[in-house]
């Protein structure tokens, strides 16, 4: 197919944001190979934006102070999950019939989560809006208290609807590396479980969500580095089922 019939412009003639937000894989793969430094930059840029808005709105709810702290720490754990997962998945991606290098991983990773920030940034004012019509936080509210795990439960299910459709983007891309659907699906799955388990441990030092209502507002508490996720889970379902 030549440039003059081709569906879409140019990559030369695409922004970088436009260019990853249209998940053409051969447009994808040109620029990846030709300017991969403008993408890393637009996918910083959109990640710090994008998913610290939608920060500052989660913490709006218990203090202006929060909002800033919330802010700057949910773009801080997509980074340091996307360096983590494309090093690892740039080891487990040859695994599974993929070959890909370090640089090409933490790449496709790096988009994959700046999709994720876009969608977040633009959720952010429903997020504002549920933010600003829930009760408000007060010396008597507690980890059970229903505006809180309302509050809890919507703003995470933004989140999963934002990751899970970053992820989605990478398909069309890892089918054209890969050529084949079923080694895409098996190395997006892996990828996926990556995801999980690395990010939920960075979640859970640094904690942008809105953690325990009793206690003051603060970037890192020192009960932060106790224990882990998966401790805490385990010890949830240990209660759960052998009370």
């Amino acid at each position: 197919m030549t440039a003059d019939n081709h569906p879409f412009p140019s990559p030369w003639e695409l922004r970088p944001l436009d260019l990853f937000l249209c998940a053409d894989p051969a447009l994808l793969g040109e620029r990846l190979r030709a300017r991969p430094a403008a993408i890393a930059l637009s996918c910083g840029v959109a990640i710090v934006f994008g998913a610290g808005l939608y920060g500052a709105a989660m913490g709006w709810w218990r203090d202006p102070l929060q909002a800033l702290y919330t802010g700057l720490k949910l773009p801080l754990v997509i980074l340091l999950t996307t360096l983590g997962n494309g090093l690892l998945n740039g080891m487990l991606a040859p695994l599974l019939g993929l070959n890909l290098s370090f640089r090409q991983s933490l790449m496709v990773v790096l988009m994959s989560f700046a999709i994720a920030s876009v969608i977040l940034g633009a959720l952010s004012p429903v997020a504002l809006f549920i933010v600003w019509n829930t009760p408000p936080l007060t010396a008597m509210t507690r980890l059970t208290s229903p505006e809180y795990g309302f509050l809890q439960l919507s703003l995470v299910t933004f989140i999963a609807f934002a990751g899970m459709t970053g992820n989605r983007c990478l398909v069309p891309l890892l089918r054209e590396w890969s050529g084949s659907v079923a080694t895409a699906r098996r190395v997006l799955l892996v990828w996926l479980a990556v995801n999980l388990l690395l990010g939920s441990q960075i979640c859970w030092v640094l904690r942008p969500f809105l953690w325990d209502p009793s206690r003051p507002v603060e970037f890192l508490g020192p009960e932060y580095l106790r224990g882990s996720f998966y401790e805490t889970v385990f010890h949830a379902l240990c209660q759960l089922l052998l009370p």
